[in-house]
């Protein structure tokens, strides 16, 4: 039985976020939550967690001292905490920088600096998707390789690592989880957000979008939640041993032409044709598919030429959970879970339209949840 510790949790809210405070209150800890807005925590399958069983806590990380009382700062930073685990972020794509500088820059310097203030040892987490638009195997160890950022999420999330290890050279004691594309549970595909990959899926399995720019070859890295907050709760609790290292929460590599061989299992599914970019001209597509691109699937397209996969050695070597081993298996559970859901699976007549600016996380979604300050105009718990 591990030590009762004393953690603060910041986008408790959040998909990871929830699991990761119901992992730690279950063993036992003092947990609070720091939440902005709401403080109902709600789990991934739609549980909500014990009244009593963690504390929450108003405050928002875009501000300094977390938005919190002098007087409640002061303590958190005087011996009132073992660990702080940094799940807060905005995954959502296409907001306006000024969003994701707030939240995801200003909010982990913010953190950094409670850490830095009560020596208190950091867990963060980040995104795989730190790697941007490199190809071939993306190490644990490694940063910036002068890659190229896709998008405003990503960039906005490399700078926040970048934060964290250089307070580690300034002696604030951290360790890093990175997800990749956070999804639903590994046995029962169960996900309380249907977002991110959710919403390119439902699109080309209806048929509203039938062909995407992108390479068979390339690579979608899906990862359970479940798993995902067990690696965050197991590294929180053996900081010891995790401290000053990475650690990549990663599913197996699914190629493209793996993910279209499972569609085309579901007779009712139509399944996307990926058209490789330099061929792909979106101005010839129907009118009403050339919208949804333009909405909807320039936020993701990228993801469909990357050819990489994620070292998780050090994961591997750490943890004793096993991340899933079959792509196409657990592709296929996320699926038969759409379908008993009703969220696959409808005729387009009774499915309501994308929206102008979709919910869009990102890869290595966290939480645009409580505590996040401007992800008030965010549903809360954006899942990566």
């Amino acid at each position: 039985m591990t030590d009762s510790l004393r953690i603060l949790v910041t986008g408790a809210a959040g998909l990871v976020g929830a699991e990761v405070t119901a992992r730690l209150a279950a063993a036992g800890h003092r947990v609070t939550a720091l939440v902005h807005r709401n403080p109902a925590l709600v789990r991934n399958d739609g549980t909500p967690l014990e009244t009593g069983a963690v504390t929450c806590l108003s405050g928002d990380v875009t501000k300094p001292r977390l938005g919190l009382p002098e007087a409640t700062y002061r303590e958190l930073a005087a011996g009132g905490l073992d660990r702080i685990v940094h799940c807060a972020a905005i995954t959502d794509f296409g907001l306006p920088d000024e969003i994701y500088q707030a939240v995801n820059v200003d909010g982990t310097a913010h953190v950094i600096e409670l850490a830095r203030a009560g020596g208190i040892p950091l867990v963060h987490v980040g995104t795989a998707y730190v790697c941007g638009e490199r190809d071939g195997s993306i190490a644990e160890t490694e940063l910036d390789e002068g890659q190229r950022l896709a998008n405003a999420y990503e960039d906005s999330k490399f700078r926040a690592e970048t934060l964290v290890h250089k307070a580690q050279g300034d002696g604030v004691r951290a360790a890093i989880v990175r997800p990749s594309i956070v999804v639903g549970d590994e046995r029962t595909g169960v996900v309380r957000d249907y977002k991110n990959i959710y919403v390119v899926l439902r699109l080309t399995t209806e048929g509203r979008v039938r062909s995407l720019p992108g390479q068979y070859e390339a690579r979608l890295d899906l990862v359970p939640v479940d798993y995902v907050a067990d690696v965050i709760t197991e590294v929180t609790h053996r900081f010891e041993e995790a401290a000053g290292r990475t650690f990549h929460a990663v599913g197996a590599p699914l190629t493209l032409r793996d993910f279209s061989d499972v569609l085309a299992e579901y007779p009712p599914f139509q399944v996307p044709r990926f058209v490789p970019a330099t061929s792909f001209d979106v101005a010839r597509l129907p009118r009403r598919e050339r919208s949804y691109h333009e909405r909807v699937i320039t936020l993701y397209e990228s993801y469909f030429r990357r050819r990489m996969s994620f070292d998780d050695a050090h994961t591997a070597g750490f943890t004793t959970r096993r991340a899933p081993g079959n792509a196409q298996d657990f592709l296929r559970v996320l699926i038969d879970h759409c379908l008993e859901s009703g969220y696959l699976g409808r005729s387009p007549a009774d499915v309501t339209e994308a929206p102008d600016r979709p919910d869009a996380p990102g890869p290595g979604a966290t939480s645009a949840g409580n505590g996040a300050g401007p992800a008030g105009s965010v549903r809360n718990g954006a899942g990566r």
